[in-house]
């Protein structure tokens, strides 16, 4: 036998710990993975047999599959203005949110400390902060597209409005709640306005804020796809209308599938970030 054929291709596993790997592995499939797949797969099934009966108002998940297997497949073909794969309405809906989701949290977070350190802005911008909070997001339409006058940055204010108040709410409450002990020991150590604000203030209101950054984010998500069925042009709302107006039901539960998915994506990536900002004592 020759050296090369004696040597071993992988270094042995210990036996002990190959069976606790795979028992860890079992076990976490059997939590997170099991439960959800049944669930899931249930629904599935009811829906099938209730979208194969004769006179279904909507068509089975079979059906679904069989008349968008070509926007599965190509997502991102490109035939000229509107008509467009559905990856790039995502992505068109995807960057509204990114700019007005981005100025929300610039905004939100500093009227959040604002709020949160001066009692008289607390008196005097929380009653204003409560009243423009319950105005539904399409309500802001018309004014934005009065005042824009184009659809573009109109969508982004009604997402930079909507997603804004549970920062703002959420910043106040974690500057509040700021241990005095905090407050004091800033005081014997002499920090400046700034140090105070990077090493005390945002460091202990992280959790807050990012409980009002998740709220935030879905309410864009939200807020977009409805404005996007108003204004017209590229993007997974306006899809979405364009397939009811031409009777396309498979579509629509297509891209609401996607529009979920997306949904679910940026709530968990907020959360991760907020998980490592926070170092794990944040609730998200």
């Amino acid at each position: 036998m020759s050296t090369l054929e004696s040597l071993p291709l992988a270094p042995p596993a210990a036996p002990g710990a190959l069976r606790t790997w795979a028992a860890s592995l079992a076990r976490g499939f059997m939590t997170h993975v099991l439960p959800p797949l049944v669930i899931v797969g249930f629904l599935v099934l009811v829906w099938q047999v209730l979208g194969s009966r004769p006179g279904a108002a909507l068509p089975s998940p079979s059906k679904v599959v069989q008349d968008t297997w070509e926007l599965i497949v190509h997502p991102w073909y490109d035939h000229g203005g509107n008509d467009v794969g559905i990856a790039w309405q995502l992505l068109a809906s995807l960057k509204r949110v990114a700019y007005g989701y981005s100025i929300a949290v610039v905004v939100g977070v500093s009227l959040g400390v604002l709020v949160g350190q001066s009692t008289w802005a607390l008196r005097g911008l929380d009653p204003l902060f409560q009243i423009l909070r319950t105005v539904p997001p399409l309500a802001w339409l018309p004014i934005s597209l009065a005042g824009f006058r184009d659809g573009h940055p109109s969508a982004i204010f009604v997402i930079f409005i909507t997603s804004i108040w549970p920062i703002i709410i959420n910043t106040s409450i974690g500057i509040r709640n700021i241990p005095e002990d905090y407050r004091n020991v800033a005081k014997v150590i002499r920090l400046n306005g700034y140090e105070y604000f990077a090493k005390i203030m945002l460091p202990a209101a992280a959790p807050f804020i990012f409980s009002g950054l998740r709220i935030g984010v879905g309410l864009s998500w939200l807020a977009i796809i409805a404005a996007e069925m108003l204004i017209g042009g590229v993007g997974i709302g306006f899809f979405i209308w364009d397939a009811w107006n031409s009777s396309r039901l498979s579509d629509i539960i297509l891209a609401l599938l996607y529009v979920g998915l997306v949904g679910f994506a940026l709530d968990r990536v907020v959360a991760f970030i907020g998980r490592k900002v926070t170092r794990g004592t944040s609730a998200a």
